[in-house]
């Protein structure tokens, strides 16, 4: 790992500081050489072997990437590098933003009542069409830097939008003065707006990238992209939905649903820092009847073995 990005992750994700490794060039390639490491510990420890055992891969975000990785599409190292630099990308981009706006960016999550999130949706997209501004501002394009987007569809009532903070703070009042909704807001703890145009060099830059990478699409794994919310369908259709994902919606929602509806899986396993993703799923397929199925998290090595004794109970559809 180290070698492959001339940089001490390592050290880095050991020793820290914490201020060193929440930059986002270090915690990317940190969060998801984790999740390889897991991965890799379940194969070459306890004998998984995901092309049996695994029938669906997805990753949420940045997990696409580790989601590729276990779906066999990807190689670790080249996979690692391009994360390390698109991150490295990511930063600049916000930088960039920061100094041409004067403006703060980040990312602030929204939730509602379950049946009022397509409406939800809707009237966002409905006043960011029209430039989120107020009858008294001036009519003009406004710049990728400016504007807001909606970076994730998480579940049946959470959405993430991504961009000026100042400009979602004027859509939240908008929203509130003017449709009807009055959704609970909550800052995430990022400071880039990640799916949202201002990352579009990260987006050119993966273009370029994937075409100097190695795609195996012969892959038995089918891999679902955040885009889409169905599986990559070849390898052009891989670079480019891999690529837009670095600039539009997330759409895990919609891709959890298709696994539980068409696709009947019953087992869900995150591997990986962190049990956000795990929640996310349990929320909307959490109480399954079927004997053996569930949603489980292995964030940590020692979590293995209870989570293997669960599965070995049943042959269910399974997705990691």
């Amino acid at each position: 790992m180290d070698s492959t990005l001339n940089v001490r992750l390592s050290t880095i994700i050991s020793d820290g500081p914490n201020s060193n490794l929440n930059k986002t060039e270090n915690s990317q390639p940190a969060i998801m050489a984790m999740s390889i490491l897991i991965l890799r510990i379940l194969q070459e420890h306890f004998g998984f072997d995901a092309s049996t055992r695994i029938d669906v891969t997805l990753g949420h975000s940045l997990g696409e990437y580790a989601s590729l990785v276990a779906g066999g599409y990807l190689e670790f190292g080249p996979a690692l590098k391009m994360v390390r630099r698109r991150a490295e990308i990511m930063a600049q981009c916000t930088a960039d933003a920061r100094k041409l706006t004067g403006e703060t960016y980040g990312m602030v999550a929204l939730v509602c009542e379950p049946n009022r999130l397509a409406d939800l949706i809707t009237t966002i997209q409905e006043f960011l069409d029209h430039g989120s501004r107020s009858n008294d501002e001036i009519n003009y394009e406004l710049s990728p830097m400016q504007q807001v987007s909606i970076a994730n569809v998480n579940s049946k009532n959470q959405i993430v939008l991504s961009g000026s903070i100042e400009r979602i703070k004027h859509l939240l009042i908008q929203l509130r003065q003017f449709s009807g909704h009055d959704p609970r807001a909550v800052r995430l703890r990022s400071e880039s707006p990640f799916h949202s145009p201002v990352m579009k060099p990260a987006a050119d830059y993966m273009r370029k990238a994937l075409e100097h990478v190695e795609i195996k699409f012969s892959a038995s794994i089918p891999c679902i992209s955040n885009v889409s919310a169905v599986p990559f369908r070849s390898k052009e259709d891989l670079k480019d939905l891999l690529s837009r994902q670095c600039v539009e919606t997330v759409r895990w929602w919609d891709s959890i649903r298709y696994l539980d509806q068409e696709r009947g899986v019953k087992r869900w396993i995150g591997i990986g820092p962190g049990k956000v993703g795990r929640n996310l799923v349990g929320k909307e397929v959490g109480k399954v009847s079927t004997r053996g199925g569930g949603v489980w998290a292995i964030c940590d090595p020692r979590e293995i073995e209870q989570v293997l004794t669960d599965l070995s109970k049943s042959d269910e559809n399974t997705v990691i």
